[in-house]
């Protein structure tokens, strides 16, 4: 049998499909940050996108067996994921006025890198947050998650051209604040 770590995902989620524990366990600790960061960027509070995770794998050992193949499993996972932010988010619209709380995110990066690169990341989080829903998820899945254009147009449910073009517009709206913050063209 092959080491856990390097099973691949088609392979664990058969063996969850098996009910095996042990594939969960090595399917959540493979795919745990990367779906805490996507989802955090959806909902904007740390404790929800801890919620929405569990209810993503949840659900990814309850389908594991209807998982059939046609896309990679990662893009079937954040399928899942952007399907329950979106949902919780619209939830949430529905019985809460007061707006979600800033800085509730929890960095993914140690104290020195942060305290030096403090401005430029408040200067891009400035600038993706005046980005549209639409841009600002195909920026994160792009460069934060490292998808390819066709894995994101699976989550996104939307063709690959137009992902291609949400994320030459992103850009340039990315560019042009960032440019219009340092006082500089980019």
């Amino acid at each position: 049998m092959a080491d856990l770590g390097e099973e691949t995902d088609e392979g664990l989620l058969a063996r969850m499909a098996q009910g095996d524990e042990d594939a969960l366990a090595t399917f959540y600790r493979r795919h745990e940050a990367p779906l805490f960061r996507f989802i955090l960027s959806r909902v904007n509070d740390s404790f929800e996108a801890g919620d929405l995770v569990i209810e993503v794998m949840h659900e990814a050992w309850r389908s594991a067996a209807r998982f059939q193949g046609r896309s990679a499993v990662r893009s079937w996972l954040f399928g899942i994921a952007r399907h329950k932010a979106l949902d919780r988010v619209r939830s949430q619209s529905r019985h809460r006025a007061e707006p979600l709380e800033e800085g509730d995110e929890v960095p993914d990066i140690n104290a020195l890198d942060a305290m030096a690169s403090a401005e430029n990341a408040d200067a891009v989080r400035h600038c993706m947050e005046g980005l549209s829903e639409q841009h600002r998820e195909v920026v994160h899945l792009a460069f934060y998650e490292d998808l390819s254009y066709s894995e994101i147009a699976q989550i996104a449910d939307c063709p690959e051209g137009t992902v291609k073009t949400r994320i030459f517009h992103a850009k340039k709206a990315l560019k042009a604040c960032l440019a219009a913050i340092t006082g500089g063209a980019s």
